[in-house]
């Protein structure tokens, strides 16, 4: 884990990055501005002259986040990977924003059960590739070995156990009545998330990470953001118009006495001479 004014810095990064992007800005000149602004005493300064380097050369920074490793976790990589990748829907901008809000967290009193269900919701909310995203997940430094075990077990039965379930038999609340259970597997939720886990059982997943977050305490994940149709509803709506007045038109010479066809006719094409004239 970083110190904390790392991840305070990097919450303003992201949080300045997402802006300057939707104002059109370009992100090089983003990159250099935020640069200079970001406390010096970090080591951000540095990552972020090594990412505009990478942008350069590259066209993006999600390899230079991955060579960087020892200051980006894998499961910003892997969100910015996400955002490059050409064949996805995934949004750079709800990316960054994703992240915004992890180093925000980092930056508090952060949980381990807190950044797992963070980041398995921001997966599972906005479709990301689930394989890959959890094997992320598992590498994350706040982990240690049994929770890095246990988010490669929920990565090998996502799909088939209940998320639930998974929980649910890794709780204090679960393995108090069980005592061999006990014995032999590390409690890594508590008794209050043990509970609410076998509450959700059977239910939409979407029910348990809702009262997960409200009892945790984790950030709220963001939504997709919806694409603006605005622009092509009205010019649809225009068209529309433009064929009601039409009809009306005709509607209204029907009335005067009868439509005049001929001037829905052109004239035909003269043939062209013949060669010999």
């Amino acid at each position: 884990m970083l110190p904390k004014e790392e991840y305070v810095e990097q919450a303003y990064f992201f949080k300045t990055l997402l802006e300057r992007i939707r104002q059109a800005m370009p992100i090089q000149e983003v990159l250099s501005s935020i640069e200079e602004e970001i406390l010096a005493t970090t080591n951000l300064p540095k990552a972020i002259a090594f990412l505009r380097s990478e942008l350069q050369s590259q066209g993006g920074f999600a390899r230079a986040m991955e060579r960087l490793d020892h200051y980006f976790t894998p499961f910003q990589t892997f969100v910015v990977k996400e955002a490059e990748d050409e064949r996805g829907k995934f949004d750079l901008r709800t990316g960054l924003e994703i992240l915004r809000r992890d180093a925000e967290y980092r930056a508090g009193n952060p949980s381990r059960e807190g950044i797992f269900l963070y980041q398995f919701e921001s997966i599972c909310r906005n479709r990301l590739h689930y394989d890959a995203g959890l094997g992320a997940t598992a590498e994350d430094p706040s982990f240690d070995p049994p929770w890095r075990d246990w988010v490669l077990t929920v990565r090998r039965q996502v799909g088939l156990v209940e998320l639930a379930d998974l929980i649910y038999v890794r709780s204090k609340h679960y393995q108090g009545s069980s005592e061999a259970e006990a014995a032999t597997k590390v409690a890594l939720f508590g008794e209050k998330e043990g509970r609410i886990a076998l509450a959700n059982r059977k239910k939409d997943p979407l029910l348990l990470f809702a009262a997960l977050q409200r009892q945790l305490g984790y950030p709220e994940v963001p939504r997709p953001q919806p694409v603006d149709q605005s622009h092509e509803k009205i010019d649809q709506m225009s068209r529309r118009i433009e064929r009601i007045e039409g009809r009306m038109k005709l509607l209204e010479e029907e009335s005067r006495g009868g439509i005049q066809i001929e001037r829905f006719f052109t004239a035909p094409e003269s043939p062209p001479p013949d060669a010999g004239e």
